[in-house]
């Protein structure tokens, strides 16, 4: 039985969903921001608006967390090397049950592993694609091993204080991701994420196979955002993933003073970026006027 997502609709809308996949170890509602920029600057410019969707990842939010005959295999050290494209496969039936053939996917940090394994496995289903904040890689040895712990660890106490690092302060942090609002906001969805739904998804990324072969696949129109003082995904890591794009024309967009999670730090910038992407898809549909 495939998995199965807990969306959260934004928007209705005609034409083209755009889907946005969130990042760990949160859930949909770090678009939130994102999310109501995009719909005034669609009010602004009068353009059609276009339904907004943001899924709940299995054992994230509202998401139920998958039982182990529904994970896939399972690894000798207890990752799950099949789960990303069970996940990939879910999102991709959604918009299909729902009667589109196709999405917009745009998918920050984990949710970027998302969206290139559905670039991966149904590139039929990719009007356009954007990458925020992530990378191609597969784990290293020592981050693989890491995320198991951390996986074993909040089972074991039932907690998510292994992954509460997430709101640490760090030399070089956004001025945002410093400030009471963002610790206290990220701190509060950690929180309230399922210990199992943590510990699952950190086994599903543990498993994950390197994309870095899916960026020079993608034909449909591309973005790549990124935050300047990313710890994990500043510029110096994204530019080479745009590069990399050689099948499709790629918009660039580095954000001043923005961290990680870039949709929630800077949600009128990222806003921009995927509106731009989004018009692009759509006059591409369109076709050339007379």
């Amino acid at each position: 039985m495939p998995l199965t997502l807990a969306n959260h609709i934004y928007r209705a809308g005609e034409g083209v969903p755009l889907v946005l996949i969130h990042g760990f170890p949160v859930d949909h509602r770090m678009w939130d921001r994102c999310a109501t920029a995009l719909m005034e600057v669609t009010d602004a410019d009068e353009t059609p608006q276009y339904p907004i969707w943001a899924p709940d990842m299995p054992g994230a939010g509202a998401g139920a967390v998958p039982k182990a005959d529904r994970s896939g295999p399972e690894a000798a050290d207890g990752a799950y090397p099949q789960a990303l494209d069970l996940v990939a496969d879910a999102y991709v039936d959604l918009v299909r049950v729902a009667g589109y053939d196709q999405a917009i996917w745009a998918g920050l940090s984990m949710g970027g592993y998302v969206a290139l394994d559905i670039q991966r496995r149904h590139p039929e289903a990719v009007a356009g694609m954007a990458l925020l904040d992530t990378k191609g890689d597969a784990d290293s040895a020592a981050s693989r091993a890491n995320r198991i712990r951390i996986a074993h660890e909040c089972v074991a106490g039932h907690t998510t204080d292994p992954v509460m690092f997430f709101v640490d302060v760090q030399p070089g942090d956004s001025s945002v991701k410093r400030s009471a609002a963002y610790i206290d906001q990220f701190a509060e969805w950690i929180r309230e994420q399922q210990p199992a739904g943590v510990a699952w998804r950190e086994l599903m990324a543990a498993g994950r196979p390197d994309l870095n072969d899916q960026f020079a696949r993608i034909g449909a129109p591309a973005a790549v955002v990124c935050g300047v003082d990313d710890p994990s995904s500043p510029p110096k890591v994204m530019e080479p993933i745009a590069e990399a794009m050689v099948g499709t024309e790629v918009h660039m967009t580095e954000i001043e003073d923005c961290g990680h999670f870039s949709a929630w730090e800077r949600p009128e910038e990222v806003a921009a970026a995927l509106h731009a992407l989004v018009a692009r898809v759509h006059d591409l549909r369109r076709g050339p006027r007379a």
